[in-house]
């Protein structure tokens, strides 16, 4: 299985980017998927999830009301769109694949990362 992050770059403060997180080797929807993400000096934070079964989908308190995660199961691709970006955004998104919860270890694939900087 293999994750492919893109859609990061440079937006400034209250700007709109979508994340992409194409997923090969076996269907998107196999897994529960979430987005990550490390900001300099810091540990990786969760930021969103979306489960295998269900489709509970969960945000980060920081991020909520902002982010909106979701699926395209025929594409095989997972987004995440960021509104109303905020300097403090500023981070190496990551995506993940595997057991859908919220913490680091629940996830056994990792994508590259894609960068976000958000300018103030």
């Amino acid at each position: 299985v293999q994750l492919q992050a893109s859609g990061g770059g440079l937006v400034q403060a209250g700007g709109s980017l979508r994340l992409s997180c194409a997923v090969s080797g076996r269907s998107a929807s196999s897994y529960g998927m979430a987005w990550f993400r490390q900001a300099p000096g810091k540990e990786r934070e969760f930021v969103a999830r979306l489960s295998r079964i269900y489709g509970v989908i969960e945000y980060a308190d920081s991020v909520k009301g902002r982010f909106t995660i979701s699926r395209d199961n025929a594409k095989s691709t997972v987004y995440l769109q960021m509104n109303s970006l905020k300097p403090e955004d500023t981070a190496v998104y990551y995506c993940a694949a595997g057991s859908g919860g919220r913490l680091y270890s629940d996830y056994s694939y990792w994508g590259q990362g894609t960068l976000v900087t958000v300018s103030s």
